[in-house]
C-alpha cells in the first residue's frame, strides 16, 4: 500500500469534459461553485492517479477530524504566461490528535470525483494541536493544479 501524489486521471478527462467548477462559474446561464474538500488518510491507504473518487478506507481518525475532511478554499483560477492555474487556501484541522501520511482532494458537488493526491512524504502527527496542509505558492511554477 502506498500513496503516490499525482493529478488523478479521471480529473483530467472530467476537465475536458466540463464537470468540475473551480470558483464561480456561469454555466449554462447557471452560476454555480463545487464545493472541494480535503481528506486525510493514514500509511494504509493506497492512492495514486488512478484514484477515481474519495473513499474512506484507511482515512485517518482522531480527535478533530471527521470523515470526508473539510471543505477548501479555492483560489480563484487564473494565468501567467501559457501556464494556467489555480490554488487553494492552506486547510487547518484545529486542535486535533491526528496522523496523516497524506491526502485527497476531491470535489463533494461532483459525486465525490477526485482531484489530486497528496503524499506528505511521511506520516505527519499532531497532538491537541493545528494539522495544517500548507499549499505551495499561487503561480505558474509551484500550484497545486498548473495546465501548462
Amino acid at each position: 500500500m502506498a500513496i503516490t501524489q499525482a493529478m488523478c486521471t479521471s480529473f483530467k478527462v472530467e476537465l475536458l469534459n466540463g464537470i468540475h467548477a473551480f470558483g464561480t462559474t456561469v454555466v449554462r446561464g447557471a452560476t454555480t461553485a463545487d464545493t472541494m474538500k480535503m481528506a486525510l488518510y493514514t500509511s494504509s491507504a493506497t492512492l495514486d492517479a488512478t484514484t477515481t473518487a474519495f473513499t474512506v478506507s484507511n482515512e485517518t481518525s482522531g480527535t478533530g477530524y471527521s470523515s470526508g475532511g473539510q471543505d477548501l478554499t479555492t483560489v480563484a483560477p487564473t494565468s501567467s504566461g501559457t501556464t494556467a492555474f489555480l490554488d487553494f487556501n492552506d486547510e487547518t484541522w484545529s486542535s486535533a490528535t491526528i496522523t496523516a501520511r497524506g491526502a485527497l482532494i476531491y470535489n463533494s458537488t461532483q459525486s465525490n470525483k477526485s482531484v489530486a493526491v497528496l503524499d506528505f512524504g511521511g506520516d505527519k502527527t499532531s497532538t491537541a494541536g493545528d494539522f495544517t496542509v500548507v499549499f505551495p505558492t499561487a503561480d505558474a511554477t509551484n500550484a497545486i493544479i498548473r495546465i501548462a
